[in-house]
């Protein structure tokens, strides 16, 4: 659903699953211990980014993402965009009515890719609890979702540190979300490795695997970053560059459609 223009452009609804996660931690002090918990955000720079480039953006905490991500075509379609970011498959899978009570509910995972070929847009960011994660626990391989991404997805723990930090580059593809920006990106301290699907379009890589890819599905668009959009794969140098918020207005943009499908201009 678009809305009102801005100065960027057309203004985008977009919806952020994941980025959030709950640090429970006990203090010992001699004879007594002080538990205690707190909320942690990860994506406060990226959500400043996208609301600073005008988009409307919905942060849907991963410990809310069971019972409250959208369960129908018609919610879906409240969004321009679905960014699922560091939130793995099984908070799709397994909302409270199927987990605690015993009772069927949709597969979110098979309608976000119906949603993309009649239309949605999809996006995924690498982490811990993306693509397949972590001792393989996101577990988006052989599913739905995996199949309307622009990679394929390991079946096991697709991690690779990099704690020196590795930029990555533009692939040489004339593209409107990479149009102009910096050949060589600031270091990341790790990725996901994926494989491009053979329709996929590859914009920028790190060392030898895809770092952003973008595919057109159906009617649909989908967007894989194989790393993360806070820390701690991406320190200070990425998220300081200028290219950081340019780079994810545009991805939010080209999804949407207001960006066109490949740089028109090109031969």
């Amino acid at each position: 659903m678009r809305t009102n223009a801005t100065v960027q452009g057309v203004v985008m609804k977009a919806l952020l699953a994941g980025e959030s996660w709950v640090n429970a931690a006990t203090d010992y002090k001699g004879y007594d211990a002080f538990p205690h918990a707190q909320v942690e955000i990860g994506c406060a720079v990226l959500l400043e980014a996208l609301r600073g480039a005008g988009h409307e953006v919905t942060h849907l905490q991963s410990h809310d993402v069971a019972e409250h991500f959208p369960s129908t075509l018609e919610e879906l379609g409240a969004y321009d965009v679905v960014l699922l970011s560091d939130i793995g498959s099984n908070s799709l899978l397994l909302p409270p009515v199927v987990f605690a009570q015993g009772r069927p509910a949709p597969n979110r995972l098979k309608l976000l890719a119906e949603w993309v070929r009649g239309g949605g847009a999809l996006a995924m960011a690498g982490g811990y609890l993306s693509f397949q994660g972590f001792q393989g626990r996101a577990n988006y391989h052989r599913t739905a979702v995996e199949d309307v991404l622009p990679v394929r997805i390991s079946p096991y723990d697709d991690r690779v540190e990099t704690p020196e930090g590795i930029g990555g580059r533009l692939a040489g593809v004339a593209h409107p979300i990479t149009d102009g920006l910096d050949a060589e990106w600031p270091i990341l301290l790790g990725y996901q490795r994926l494989e491009a699907r053979e329709d996929a379009t590859v914009l920028a890589t790190i060392e030898d695997s895809p770092l952003l890819a973008v595919r057109q599905v159906g009617e649909g668009r989908t967007l894989a970053f194989a790393s993360d959009i806070s820390p701690h794969w991406a320190p200070r140098e990425f998220m300081d560059w200028e290219g950081y918020a340019v780079l994810f207005d545009r991805a939010v943009r080209w999804l949407a459609g207001d960006l066109p499908a490949a740089d028109e201009s090109a031969a």
